[in-house]
């Protein structure tokens, strides 16, 4: 082991007791990393996001005994590198079903007729049926949700990581807004955001950068030439031993107008009215309705599809989401990137959910009071 366990396990064996389940068989990237610390790059990690891959690498967690990796051979040297776990069981991919290999640790292991968790939302119904295939006995039930609570209450090496993801986040965005110029392209731009967030130690980085004038903004970044007076948006995460920093930022390219400053202090008021809301014991679907409330009266259209999320292990994007009609009551310990916007006026932070008060700000190296600008 390289690094203590940072995962919520008490958490995580308390939810399991009250499901009554026996073990959970985790697939996902974003559990499988949380649980056993690997976080495998580049092709390894779309095996793990492909729900149909013949190389599939797995998780079994015991309420009792020692948990197990099952990994075919291209895999499973990074786990025995990195893993928090130290039993791993190898399959030959591509020949041997990694779900019949599971079935077989399983056997050995007692559980051929336990009842346990399985991800639906990531498991083929052409693995399930060989999992039941095999293990006919086997009480097979999802844990998806079970899951998403577990990882939603962070330990604090979890902020720590994020805090520190968070931080490294914004030295890019620091270091790489002051080499903007005028005639610079969003590709040019973005490249270099991607660049010097590998250069500085993430595993791995994605996001969008535009122009105000592209207004396709997930759309990739074009040839669009940078001009003076234009606003670019950002919307970057980084991933630093699977923990993301998680952040967007604003850049002005020459002196602001009026109506900029102006919209960007009436966007700013609101998106920080909203990380003051982020309470224990708040409902997410009044967060959310708090925010279209404030658009409503400055005669704003919401565009968003939410107005922030939680993050974790993996893959950013993580419950609770903060979306119309959630009855999620937000809870100490959660950390949650919080993101209203009009537009391209995009700022967004991380911030974690304290049992008394306000919020505290993970992401506070780059600073937002004003709009960040580059002298044309």
């Amino acid at each position: 082991m390289t690094r203590p366990n940072i995962a919520n396990v008490d958490r995580l064996h308390a939810l399991m007791d009250e499901a009554r389940l026996d073990a959970v068989v985790l697939r996902s990237g974003q559990n499988f990393t949380y649980l056993s610390g690997v976080v495998y790059p580049g092709t390894l990690a779309r095996h793990q996001d492909l729900a149909d891959s013949a190389r599939a690498v797995m998780l079994l967690w015991p309420r009792h005994g020692q948990p197990v990796i099952i990994a075919n051979k291209t895999a499973a040297g990074l786990a025995q590198r990195d893993a928090w776990v130290d039993r791993i069981e190898l399959y030959e991919g591509y020949v041997e079903s990694p779900y019949a290999k599971l079935a077989d640790v399983m056997r050995s292991a007692g559980l051929a007729r336990a009842r346990v968790g399985f991800e639906q939302d990531y498991v083929s119904a052409r693995d399930w049926e060989d999992v039941q295939k095999h293990l006919p006995q086997l009480a097979m039930v999802d844990c998806t949700g079970l899951m998403n609570r577990v990882r939603w209450i962070k330990t604090p090496g979890e902020v720590e990581l994020i805090r520190k993801a968070a931080d490294l986040l914004d030295d890019v965005y620091l270091e790489v807004f002051q080499r903007i110029r005028p005639d610079d392209t969003e590709r040019k731009i973005h490249t270099d955001m991607v660049g010097t967030c590998l250069a500085k130690g993430f595993e791995w980085a994605h996001g969008i950068l535009n122009s105000d004038k592209n207004t396709i903004a997930y759309a990739g970044e074009s040839d669009r030439v940078i001009a003076r007076g234009d606003v670019i948006r950002t919307d970057y995460v980084a991933y630093l031993a699977g923990y993301p920093g998680h952040q967007s930022r604003n850049v002005i390219i020459g002196t602001p107008s009026a109506a900029q400053r102006e919209d960007y202090r009436i966007n700013l008021e609101i998106y920080r009215a909203t990380i003051d809301r982020c309470r224990a014991g708040t409902r997410v679907g009044d967060l959310h309705a708090f925010v279209m409330d404030a658009f409503e009266r400055q005669r704003w259209a919401y565009k968003s599809l939410l107005v922030g999320h939680g993050v974790g292990a993996w893959w950013h994007q993580q419950e609770p989401i903060l979306r119309r009609g959630s009855d999620i009551v937000l809870e100490e310990g959660m950390v949650l990137a919080l993101e209203p916007h009009k537009d391209h006026w995009h700022v967004q932070d991380m911030v974690l959910v304290t049992g008394k008060g306000a919020p505290v700000l993970l992401s506070s190296r780059f600073p937002t009071d004003e709009p960040f600008v580059v002298a044309a």
